[in-house]
């Protein structure tokens, strides 16, 4: 990269995040996790707790970053992703009890996946844009949720299910983003970063496809 070109901080250690970047043409050149509190807070919306958090991350990732001499002008990209069945968050999980919970609450109905996307620029002026996903899941016998914890799909992630492994096939409708689903909205992603003046097209030309 030469020299002069504006850096990019992803404040996320999600893989998942880090390969949908790279699937719109986009590299960050430095990976800075945010660790925050990810509770909710008491009667918290889970809309309001995906801009909270993200928002929080964000700031988490400006004051870290503007310590370093490297990262002083870099743009920031901070996201937070909440699963909901109504008003019920559906937490990332981390036994298999508890994800046997979320997949016999989200069998056979509708939930949401909101994602919220802050960009900071290099002025520290925080951009948020909010992304809300539908998805319907078909019912699920005991025997394939049985299957589906077995695999460890389930492990740290949100609602206890990775839309973009074996749980893809447990999907019957799914209205608006994808990648939202996944983990960062990329539409909207990338439309932040072109509004801040961050050129998200420059490591386009010449890409292997």
């Amino acid at each position: 990269m030469t020299t002069g070109h504006p850096k990019l901080v992803l404040a996320s250690g999600s893989p998942r995040r880090l390969a949908l970047l790279g699937q719109a043409g986009i590299t960050p050149d430095f990976l800075q996790p945010s660790e925050i509190d990810e509770k909710p807070m008491r009667f918290e919306m889970p809309r309001s707790l995906a801009k909270r958090l993200a928002r929080t991350k964000a700031e988490v990732a400006i004051r870290i970053a503007r310590r370093s001499a490297e990262k002083a002008d870099a743009y920031i990209i901070a996201a937070d992703t909440v699963v909901a069945v109504g008003r019920r968050v559906l937490p990332k999980v981390e036994t298999q009890e508890a994800a046997g919970i979320a997949l016999r609450m989200l069998s056979g109905r509708s939930h949401r996946v909101y994602t919220a996307v802050c960009v900071v620029n290099p002025r520290d002026h925080i951009r948020l844009r909010l992304v809300e996903t539908r998805v319907r899941f078909k019912r699920l016998s005991a025997a394939e949720i049985h299957a589906y914890l077995s695999s460890g799909e389930w492990r740290g992630k949100a609602g206890g299910y990775a839309i973009q492994g074996i749980a893809g096939s447990f999907v019957v409708k799914i209205v608006g983003s994808y990648t939202n689903v996944v983990g960062l909205p990329l539409y909207e992603t990338v439309a932040l970063l072109a509004g801040e003046g961050y050129p998200v097209t420059r490591d386009w030309i010449g890409g292997a496809v």
